[in-house]
């Protein structure tokens, strides 16, 4: 007889995304105990067939309803692994985090088990503002960390260009540090990164609407090969 008692694994997603020039993360209010009523981030159990990235995909795809066949356009890796004793009341549960970020995502529909599901801005989670929910388990910590890496990671790779639908202008482009980061970059030091990056950008032959009443028509772009930026684009 194993001296160690059962415990599950599970799988918790930070789902960002830029609604209204806002990072805002995607949150379901749960159905059921623990922590009925309460919002939290998507996720569930592992299946026994499954390993935990595989799970993470299954969840991204029912949480932001896509089709099954369809490829998801933006980005997911892996945060860390949360495995503190006491953060599920049920059992001993660990869970390996992810962090996905796409552009123009749906309004999202609750699943079989979750009562309701929105879009939340991050900074008025994390800033406990007067109408922003306390989050379930530790994922108000789990969200911490996630926006920490988008964060961290727009410095010093092109995972900006995940945050936009193609093709973009450098504008909108840098209205995706503004969201993430909370400043804009500088803007002329954004543009030596964009524009200085080999790949990181590919220009177009096409041109967006103009800016305002006899304004440029900006140049439109598509992401690059390049994944790394050095050296980094330092937040202000």
């Amino acid at each position: 007889m194993s001296e160690h008692p059962p415990f599950a694994v599970a799988v918790d997603l930070a789902i960002f995304t830029i609604r209204d020039g806002a990072l805002s993360v995607l949150l379901v209010e749960r159905g059921a105990e623990p922590f009925a009523g309460q919002w939290a981030l998507p996720g569930g159990f592992v299946e026994p067939d499954e390993d935990a990235e595989q799970a993470a995909w299954r969840e991204l795809r029912e949480e932001t309803g896509l089709d099954p066949s369809a490829r998801f356009s933006g980005h997911l890796e892996q945060l860390r692994t949360y495995s503190a004793p006491d953060r599920d009341p049920r059992m001993r549960v660990v869970s390996v985090a992810h962090v996905a970020l796409a552009p123009d995502l749906p309004e999202p529909q609750a699943g079989t088990d979750a009562a309701d599901a929105r879009w939340w801005v991050v900074d008025d989670l994390l800033s406990s503002v007067d109408d922003a929910p306390d989050l379930a388990f530790d994922h108000r910590q789990i969200l911490l960390d996630a926006r920490e890496r988008v964060r961290a990671k727009l410095e010093y790779t092109t995972l900006a260009t995940e945050f936009v639908a193609e093709p973009f202008t450098l504008p909108e482009l840098r209205r995706v540090y503004t969201a993430v980061w909370g400043t804009p970059p500088d803007l002329g030091n954004f543009r030596r990164k964009v524009l200085g990056t080999e790949g990181f950008v590919v220009p177009t032959d096409a041109h967006g609407s103009p800016t305002g009443a006899g304004g440029r028509r900006a140049l439109l772009y598509r992401r690059g090969s390049a994944t790394v930026v050095s050296p980094p684009m330092v937040r202000g």
